[in-house]
């Protein structure tokens, strides 16, 4: 998706972010950072673009008014992108909004990075894209040296760690009536309270509604459905259960469009099943506003992390796992009355 390696870092200003709610306070530099060599602008570029390489979904900056001018990071980046020489004043306000939104007690301080860059490619598109970064979490490195015939050993204490970026978000300069076009990343709020503040709080953030975006949610709905849905309403086996899923996941790696009548006689069969999960279907789109099309092009990408949480193991006890990856129809369940225990029969021709 996002690609660097003819992208130029133009421009650095590093500001310091504490959390108002813990009564700390930021700290602004007055200038850009100055470079005083030409490793450190390339190991910047490492910290700051890689994790992007394997980010798949695509957002925009929006407001809940509807007027994007009230986004504060759209209004400032545009600025930025409109004259370059208002780069630095524009970082200054970026810190400062992060830290009007820094007041959930779990969120930690940390140094902000703003960067301009040129040549960043997403989508096959070479862009300006303007990147900010946050580095919550710091390491201690050994430094081994020569010493009198041997080596010596110390160390440093707070040191960034240019594998692991915290937080980042790259905003290309494209599309900007539509919130631009936007990647993110945030690998220290999962799980945690605070995790609403870097995308919701301080980005504004929706998902962008592309073929990826309608192949990850068809996917996900299709697979709660049958996970958590289907039981109300029909009495299913877990193998039914895994069977179902199979078939949905065999339908997207094989079509490059999705179609939803198609679909749902292909995969679902059943008449009532098929209503139930359009209306289910329908209410998902109506609770998140994000409506999937009943026919649209199918993201090979989304298919892919979808097939990671698509479960096909039927887990017994603790003695064994069963994995059904094709024929339901040679794996029988029952019950021995002797032993009081329920049995899965299997068929097959080889053993491998």
């Amino acid at each position: 998706m996002v690609t660097y390696f003819e992208a130029s870092l133009e421009s650095v200003s590093v500001h310091h972010v504490g959390n108002q709610s813990q009564n700390e306070f930021y700290a602004l530099s007055n200038e850009p950072l100055t470079f005083k060599n030409e490793v450190i602008p390339q190991l910047l570029k490492q910290y700051f673009l890689k994790p992007f390489e394997k980010a798949t979904e695509v957002y925009h900056l929006t407001h809940t008014s509807g007027d994007l001018s009230l986004n504060e990071v759209h209004h400032f980046i545009t600025q930025a992108f409109e004259d370059k020489d208002k780069f630095h004043e524009m970082s200054e306000q970026v810190a400062k909004h992060l830290y009007n939104v820094s007041n959930h007690p779990s969120i930690k301080p940390g140094e902000l990075y703003v960067a301009y860059f040129s040549q960043v490619q997403i989508e096959g598109n070479l862009l300006d894209a303007m990147g900010i970064f946050k580095s919550e979490n710091k390491e201690i490195y050994l430094k081994v040296y020569p010493d009198q015939g041997g080596f010596g050993i110390d160390y440093e204490e707070n040191a960034i760690n240019i594998n692991k970026l915290d937080k980042g978000v790259l905003i290309f300069n494209i599309e900007k009536e539509n919130g631009y076009k936007v990647v993110v990343v945030d690998h220290t709020s999962r799980g945690h309270d605070a995790a609403a503040y870097w995308k919701d709080d301080f980005l504004q953030l929706k998902i962008r509604n592309d073929s990826f975006n309608q192949t990850n949610n068809a996917l996900g709905i299709y697979k709660n459905f049958v996970t958590q849905k289907l039981d109300d309403e029909f009495e299913l086996s877990k193998a039914d259960k895994i069977d179902l899923l199979n078939k949905s996941m065999k339908y997207f790696k094989e079509k490059d469009t999705f179609d939803m009548d198609e679909f749902a006689g292909e995969v679902i069969g059943n008449p009532q099943a098929i209503e139930s999960f359009k209306n289910y279907k329908s209410q998902y789109e109506q609770e998140f506003e994000s409506p999937i099309a009943d026919v649209f092009e199918i993201s090979s990408n989304a298919v892919k992390k979808q097939q990671r949480v698509y479960k096909s193991v039927l887990k017994l006890d603790r003695n064994f796992h069963i994995y059904i990856h094709g024929d339901k129809e040679l794996i029988e369940k029952g019950f021995d009355e002797g032993k009081s225990m329920n049995y899965y029969k299997v068929y097959f021709k080889e053993e491998a």
